[in-house]
């Protein structure tokens, strides 16, 4: 294993152990989010050119493009949810509520 591929697959893996253990913020859940599929953007970026190939390399814009998405609407209930309940913390919000 290369030491980009190292680094990318850390970083992927460091993304989803923060979002599996340090669930107490929305932003900081988000900020996982974000991160992990950056290192799939960059990941999948490398992959293209080190596959040299014109057929694949719009796979990587679609993602950061379905990325930005998800930002927008994580950011989005971020904005809800501290109106609605006061604070971004996991705990204090309640699907079961309205």
């Amino acid at each position: 294993m290369t030491p980009s591929h190292f680094s990318f697959t850390a970083a992927f893996a460091l993304g989803s152990m923060g979002l599996a253990f340090h669930r107490t913020h929305l932003l900081s859940a988000l900020l996982c989010l974000e991160g992990m599929m950056l290192s799939l953007y960059i990941a999948l970026s490398l992959w293209a050119l080190q596959l040299e190939t014109t057929g694949f390399s719009a796979t990587p814009m679609f993602l950061l493009a379905f990325s930005a998405c998800e930002a927008s609407a994580g950011l989005a209930l971020l904005v809800a949810a501290s109106r609605a309940h006061g604070s971004d913390h996991l705990q204090s919000l309640n699907l079961l509520r309205c």
